[in-house]
């Protein structure tokens, strides 16, 4: 198709063209001495992203996925433990890949739509009193079911239950997209990818440690052999890597950082806020509902919207990618077909947003859901509007022309008269 694609699935993200850029560069040695000159600032630069000052942040080239491997095999045992909430696909793949490595899972089956449930938690661990439970899994941000969980609410409800577990939290899409606070809350395993607010390509695993999970390493029995933290630990204390890194993804990732610095943290998290808002406003203007059954759940990053019953949401993704070229996200596992989601997070502003909205009404009308054309754009339009930040007042004062331009009057090749000039130009627009 002529144009581009809109890219709104929750991830990975549209890759801006900074970055782009900063990724095309021809290959280096990674071995060599001026290569600790990128490692060093990056691994330290991803602490003020994680929020912490005592823990250590990783990279590995690998995926969010490899970090849920690398947290639990550095810091336990086969046989042991762990507590996990179900909530959604994410958190059931969180589990799974905790099973598969040896370890008993307890699990907290939890209604999809809803985030962590923190009565049930702190209740577990009181209930273990020989702290049997090593450790608690928790997805930060639920992506199949656009549901944010209260990570800050975990950590007091372990800290009620004066229980010694790790707390283990998939932040893939939330960090730099959402708050989060490592040290504030207690968080011993922070896990994300580069593919979501980071703005890369897939390819980097990023995993934030607390000291006192590094401490658990030398007594974790779990098979370990590229996801070794000592391994990792080692080489990177001289900056370099104990095997053959990402490079182009490296370089990108010190662009995203300067990125999300040059915007400010605290700028980006509400940026993020303001156009989920709009997305919601939209939603509500098409009588539909999101999958967070209340909003103290909305996430900021995607919204899972429910289709209306009889609806498959496939049909709908399916006309949005074929006709209008618009990439939306599918239902997963339980939610098959019940929903669409909308990511709005990463490179993204309002005009790109309201994009998708339109296309999103666009194959849902096609698809057989009856919104009015226009209303969900409309109420996102006037939220934008409404919460835009006041514009500083132009400059009407301008220095007027002191000499003549090529293409002026007294140019050469120019136009007779002076019809042109700034003064003229003001004038015409009421300046």
């Amino acid at each position: 198709m002529p144009g581009r694609n809109f890219l709104f699935v929750p991830g990975p993200s549209n890759v801006p063209d900074r970055i782009l850029r900063a990724m095309h560069r021809p290959m280096e040695d990674h071995r060599s001495s001026a290569f600790p000159g990128l490692i060093r600032p990056i691994l330290e630069d991803l602490n003020r992203v994680f929020a912490t000052t005592s823990g250590q942040a990783f990279v590995f080239p690998a995926t969010g996925t490899g970090m849920w491997e690398t947290a639990l095999v550095n810091t336990l045992s086969p046989g042991d433990r762990v507590l996990a909430p179900r909530y959604g696909q994410f958190s059931h793949l969180f589990i799974d890949c905790a099973q598969r490595l040896g370890l008993t899972v307890d699990v907290l089956q939890t209604p999809w739509g809803e985030g962590a449930p923190l009565e049930q938690i702190e209740a577990a661990l009181t209930a273990d009193q020989q702290h049997a439970i090593k450790g608690v899994l928790v997805v930060h941000n639920e992506t199949s079911t656009g549901v944010t969980s209260d990570i800050a609410g975990v950590r007091k409800a372990i800290d009620a239950a004066g229980h010694p577990a790790l707390l283990y939290v998939d932040s893939v899409s939330g960090l730099a997209s959402l708050p989060f606070e490592m040290d504030a809350w207690g968080v011993d395993a922070a896990i994300t990818g580069s593919q979501k607010g980071f703005m890369l390509p897939p390819g980097l695993g990023i995993l934030g440690m607390s000291q006192r999970a590094l401490a658990k390493r030398d007594q974790a029995k779990c098979a370990r052999v590229f996801f070794d933290l000592g391994d990792m630990r080692k080489a990177n204390a001289t900056g370099y890597f104990p095997y053959t890194p990402s490079i182009p993804l490296l370089y990108g990732l010190r662009e995203s950082l300067d990125m999300l610095f040059e915007e400010g943290l605290p700028q980006v998290y509400a940026r993020h806020h303001r156009l989920a808002e709009g997305c919601r406003r939209a939603v509500a203007a098409w009588g539909l509902t999101l999958c967070a059954k209340q909003p103290k759940w909305n996430s900021d990053t995607v919204s899972a919207i429910m289709v209306p019953t009889g609806i498959n949401g496939a049909d709908v993704i399916d006309v949005a990618f074929r006709r209008y070229n618009l990439a939306l996200g599918a239902g997963l596992s339980e939610m098959a077909g019940k929903l669409l989601r909308i990511g709005h997070l990463g490179d993204l502003n309002e005009l790109m947003l309201l994009g998708a909205l339109a296309g999103a009404e666009m194959a849902m009308r096609d698809a057989g859901v009856k919104v009015a054309l226009g209303a969900g754009v409309a109420a996102a339009q006037e939220y934008f509007r409404s919460t835009a930040a006041p514009l500083p007042a132009r400059d009407a004062a301008a220095p007027p022309e002191t000499r003549a331009r090529p293409g002026s009057a007294t140019g050469s090749g120019g136009r007779s008269g002076g019809g042109d000039t700034p003064a003229a130009r003001k004038t015409a627009i009421g300046a």
